[in-house]
Order: C-alpha cells, then sequence, then structure tokens
C-alpha cells in the first residue's frame, strides 16, 4: 500500500522504489532537503485507509535523509535497530536527518549514537536548570500587620485534550477555590468519553467491476492485513484467514442484497481432508437462498495444477456456491489443458514491482484471450493499482477488474451496479 501510495504522489522526475520489506527509497535532485509534511500525507492517508473512520490504529513512518550508502544501509536496519533509534538511542551508522512522522506529529531525532549521548545531556541539562527554576523563589518580606501578599504564579501549559492518548484515562478536573468537586454523574460522563472503541474488522470489501457492461457486479471479502503485508506461506495460518473471511461474509449476507459475494478458499487446504472439515463447518452455516449470489475464489493454484484436485475442489463446493474462479499469478496459466466448465472465471493477481512488470503480466494474459473464450471462461485481472492498468485491462478485453484502481478496501460491499472505477472518478475530478 505504502509502495501504491508512494508510486502515486512522487511523480517524475522525483524518483522512488523499494529496497527491503516495508522499505523506500525516494529522491528529489531539485532541493537540499524533502520536506517532511509531504511524507505525514502519506501517513494520514495509510491510516485513514486501514482504520477508516474510527478513532484507533496509528500509521508511524520513520524517515532518513543521508547520503546514498548511509540511506541503504538504514533500509536494511533490524527491527531492534529501529526500535533503538524510536528510543533516542541513535544507531552504529552515519549521520543523516532522522524523523518519526505520524498523522499528527512530526519529530526529529538523533541519527548517531554519539549524537543521541549529546541530546540526552542537554535534555538533562534542561530538566536541570527548569527544575531550579521552579523551586528557586525569592521572596520580599512582608511588611507588618498587612494582608499576605499573593503567591508567586507559576504558568502551567496543559496539553489539548485531542492529543491526550485514551490509556491516561479521563481528565482531573481541579476544583477551584470555593467551588464544588465535580459530581460523580459527570466523572461517569468524563469516563465514558475515555472508553476504547472496538478494534476494526480484519476483513474488508473489493468492489468487482465489470468493464464491458460498464458496471459494478459484485465484491470480493479480503483482509486488512495485506494492505500492509505479504499473506502467510503457512497453510494452517491461511486456513484461519479463510474462517475469519467466511464467517465475516456470511454476516454479510444478511444485510447485502447486491451482486455476487467472493469468498476465498486456499488451494492445497481444498484437498487436506482436516482442512475440508473446517471449511464445511462454517459453510453448513450458509442460507442456501444464497447460492446463486456466491463465488468460490481459489488463491494459490499452482501453474500445473492438477485436474483432478480442481474436479475435487469443485465438487466440494458446488452445495454452496455457483460459481468457482481460480486465481493466478502466472499470466501464462495453461487454460488449454482444462476441461470445458471445470471452472467459470480465471484471475489473474498482479504482483510485479514495477509499473511495466504489470503491464507485461497484463499483456501475457490478453494474448490468450482467444483460448479463454474457446473454453467458455472469463478473465479477471485483481490488484489493478492505477488508471493505466485498468486501461490496458480494457483494450486487452478483460471482463472484469478489482483493486486499489477500482474500489479502496471497503467496510462493506458495494451497495449498487452504479459507479466508476476510482481512478477513473478520480482523473474526471
Amino acid at each position: 500500500m505504502a509502495d501504491a501510495f508512494l508510486k502515486a504522489r512522487w511523480r517524475a522526475p522525483r524518483k522512488c522504489g523499494a529496497v527491503a520489506p516495508l522499505a523506500f527509497v525516494v529522491a528529489d535532485h531539485h532541493v537540499e532537503q524533502l520536506d517532511p509534511t509531504e511524507v505525514q500525507g502519506l501517513a494520514a492517508e495509510l491510516e485513514k485507509v486501514l482504520f477508516p473512520g474510527r478513532p484507533i490504529g496509528q500509521i508511524a513512518l520513520m524517515t532518513f535523509e543521508g547520503d546514498e550508502q548511509a540511506v541503504l544501509k538504514f533500509a536494511s536496519l533490524s527491527q531492534k535497530a529501529l526500535k533503538g533509534l524510536l528510543n533516542g538511542e541513535g544507531y552504529g551508522g552515519e549521520p543523516g536527518r532522522v524523523h518519526v512522522i505520524t498523522a499528527d506529529s512530526i519529530e526529529p531525532l538523533p541519527a548517531t549514537r554519539a549524537e543521541a549521548k549529546v541530546h540526552a545531556e542537554e535534555k538533562a541539562a534542561e530538566k536541570k536548570s527548569g527544575l531550579a527554576a521552579a523551586t528557586t523563589i525569592e521572596r520580599e518580606p512582608a511588611p507588618a500587620k498587612a494582608a499576605p501578599a499573593p503567591a508567586p504564579a507559576i504558568p502551567v501549559i496543559e496539553p489539548p485534550k485531542a492529543e491526550a492518548p485514551a490509556e491516561t484515562g479521563p481528565p482531573v478536573v481541579k476544583p477551584e477555590p470555593g467551588k464544588a468537586k465535580p459530581q460523580p454523574a459527570l466523572a461517569a460522563k468524563l469516563a465514558a468519553k475515555a472508553e476504547i472503541p472496538p478494534p476494526p474488522a480484519e476483513t474488508g470489501w473489493w468492489g468487482i467491476y465489470d468493464l464491458a457492461e460498464g458496471v459494478f457486479v459484485g465484491s470480493a471479502i479480503g483482509m486488512r492485513a495485506d494492505l500492509i503485508g505479504p499473506p502467510p506461506e503457512d497453510d494452517s495460518k491461511l486456513l484461519k484467514r479463510d474462517l475469519i473471511a467466511l464467517t465475516d461474509a456470511q454476516g454479510a449476507l444478511k444485510t447485502a442484497s447486491f451482486g455476487e459475494i467472493h469468498v476465498p478458499f486456499g488451494f492445497w487446504n481444498l484437498t487436506t481432508p482436516s482442512s475440508q472439515d473446517s471449511y464445511k463447518t462454517r459453510l453448513s452455516r450458509y442460507p442456501l437462498d444464497k447460492q446463486p449470489r456466491l463465488v468460490a475464489t481459489i488463491y494459490g493454484t499452482p501453474r500445473e495444477a492438477s485436474i483432478g484436485m480442481l474436479q475435487q475442489a469443485r465438487a466440494f463446493l458446488q452445495g454452496s456456491f455457483a460459481q468457482m474462479d481460480v486465481r493466478i499469478t502466472d499470466p501464462t496459466f495453461p487454460i488449454s489443458g482444462l476441461p470445458p466448465e471445470l471452472v467459470d472465471t480465471i484471475t489473474l493477481v498482479l504482483d510485479g514491482e514495477t509499473d511495466h512488470d504489470r503491464l507485461k503480466q497484463i499483456l501475457k494474459f490478453v494474448e490468450r484471450k482467444s483460448q479463454y473464450v474457446a473454453k467458455g471462461v472469463r478473465q479477471v485481472v485483481a490488484n489493478v493499482a492505477s488508471d493505466v492498468e485498468l486501461e490496458a485491462c480494457k483494450a486487452g478485453g478483460v471482463t472484469r477488474v478489482q483493486g486499489p484502481a477500482v474500489t479502496d478496501l471497503l467496510d462493506k460491499p458495494v451497495a449498487s451496479a452504479e459507479g466508476a472505477p476510482l481512478a477513473l472518478a478520480q482523473n474526471a475530478a
């Protein structure tokens, strides 16, 4: 997600690119220093995507500016080293300009350990000086038989209430002299305001758009965790994700009355008896009258998938799902070897690191369009991230698309056919 935001906003001739997991290098040769407020906008947008409409969850981005070798070394730091930087301890590398940036603040930090030591000594000196200034008060003797002089006023800086973290609890209200203390009802009201809201759902929905008809046709459930990192590879962990998605999709069926509903299944878990039993437990709760709207999407399908395994998956799923979609990452998937009517759609999930790689995947996929037409199988592309990729799919005759260029990850399934892909709507605006 960070990569997609950077590519959309860090326009040429500026350059950007991923150099390590969750680490990116950005460059602008027309300025001597980068503006951290621009990166702050990225943090705010990522936070909005991952925690929509909820006052919890926070994205923190750490930036480092320096020469090329120092930047690349910083990008490869371990989590332990990054934590030391975050705690103001510095790191054992070259000097640079370090910031921790959130949607609400930009905080500079010392880069090297030597800088951190100097910074800590300065803070300690400031604290000691401030303590002396606050405690050393000269008093003049009061005149005889005169009223006591008022105590010297010490200014108190009160932080804005909006920035107080929820863990601190409700604000403490000190009564002024001669006034009554807050009533229990007021204290209860303040405590209620400080209650932590429930965490966001683990799942969200991608709108599915039909390029030929120019309308939305349904929604596919996905995991929010996939916005910030790759899914796990372990089958048991993938099964847990599938079961969460199946449960949340079942709940959405009660209120979502429009379009197809796509839910995920792992290819290898569909071939394992114990995993099949877990799937059956969830599917037994699905209402039979919703079957015409339900599509099973099988991800993790190998290029040389066994026809017998796909037939087994179809037999297992057809009692609950009207259609079966097979998700692939290889655009040269051998469609010609599949028997007719075994699958309804094949979805290419784009995963190239550069725009060129992703467009090349789309091109290879649509080059085989005649084979898909002969088999009566629709071509779909997922994870479409830009208007260029969207146009490439349309020009190549791809039937349906989904991904960040079509909709954001939504809290609920798409409610109607009307609307346009997000990328086209933004261009029109």
